[in-house]
């Protein structure tokens, strides 16, 4: 039987164009999940379960209970009233209901994929490769919030930070195979590609390193810009905090280093532009970067200043998908 190619590509871009947005999507309402301080209020990884909210009022108790035994709620929230632990439940609901319906919408479209486009000539099976990793990211999810359940009062940075690099991994995946399918033109004058790394790599340490900030609730301090109260390096610390490994830990160290990273990026940033407009007479897609820069540097000052107001750093966060999006099109672009 005769099955068309030209169907098989037009459906695998609307699917991975939806899958995108989801994702992009998951990563706002995980950003506010975490802002909020609600991502501890569900105690139980339920796999299979969970798929309802509480229906009456024993179940909301039961849940509640489960809440009273963590440290969070001993430590920071006790005396907190159903009605108030009813908004924190929701938001973490939400985000696990949203990443059950994104694992399905990934399963389920390449399942029919296989069963109807597999004898086309464009078909192919690494596609299964983002829902591979949906799942592991699923087993993050957990690995992430079981750090928060016994001895902490919060979540680990570390595997926060983890947690939102892998959601960031998979966007770029997926964003990746999208302009494959395009089959978007590449730069015919090629920039150094050692600059283009280099680049990529301070864009992915600074991500990682406003997931420490963030894990550690580092933005409630030293909200002033461009110095911190008046100093470039904070003034608590002395270099032997510097040298050892507890520099992860130390919130105003992490806020340094977000800083100063962000510096160093632009810097490169500076360099990049040089090279594009001196060399390549495709100025847009740079200028296009250049905007998705400012946007993240004027939102991570406003959150920084209004002490980590929500809507603020939601959007800081949100804006780091459209620096990396943007970023990624100059590297497939430059691509061999």
């Amino acid at each position: 039987m005769f099955v068309n190619s030209d169907n098989y590509i037009k459906y695998l871009k609307i699917w991975l164009i939806t899958l995108f947005l989801l994702i992009v999507g998951m990563v706002g309402v995980g950003g506010l999940t975490r802002l909020t301080d609600s991502g501890l209020s569900i105690t139980a990884w339920e796999l299979f379960t969970g798929v309802f909210p509480p229906l009456n009022n024993n179940e909301w108790i039961e849940y509640f209970s489960e809440y009273k035994k963590i440290p969070e709620y001993k430590n920071i929230n006790y005396g907190m009233t159903l009605s108030e632990f009813k908004i924190i439940f929701y938001w973490e609901y939400a985000h696990r209901l949203l990443a059950r319906f994104v694992g399905l919408f990934t399963l389920i479209p390449l399942v029919i994929f296989s069963f109807k486009y597999s004898k086309t000539k464009y078909y192919s099976n690494k596609y299964y490769f983002i829902f591979l990793l949906i799942c592991l990211q699923g087993l993050v999810g957990w690995y992430m919030v079981s750090s928060g359940l016994i001895n902490n009062n919060d979540v680990s940075h570390f595997r926060l930070s983890l947690h939102l690099f892998l959601a960031l991994f998979i966007l770029s995946l997926i964003f990746w195979y999208i302009m494959e399918l395009y089959q978007v033109q590449k730069f015919q004058k090629k920039i150094s590609s050692f600059l283009l790394l280099i680049i990529l790599k301070l864009i992915v340490i600074q991500i990682i390193i406003g997931a420490f900030l963030s894990g550690l609730d580092g933005g409630l301090i030293y909200n002033t810009w461009p110095g911190m109260n008046g100093n470039f390096f904070p003034d608590d610390i002395n270099l032997k905090d510097n040298l050892n490994f507890q520099i992860f830990n130390n919130v105003s160290i992490i806020q340094f280093l977000h800083r100063f990273n962000a510096y160093f990026l632009l810097f490169f940033v500076i360099i990049l532009n040089y090279y594009f407009f001196k060399k390549s007479n495709e100025i847009k897609f740079i200028i296009l970067f250049d905007i998705a820069i400012l946007i993240q540097i004027i939102l991570g000052v406003i959150t920084l200043v209004s002490g980590v107001e929500i809507k603020y750093a939601s959007l800081h966060q949100l804006g780091s998908i459209f620096v990396l999006s943007s970023y990624l099109l100059l590297f497939y672009k430059n691509s061999s």
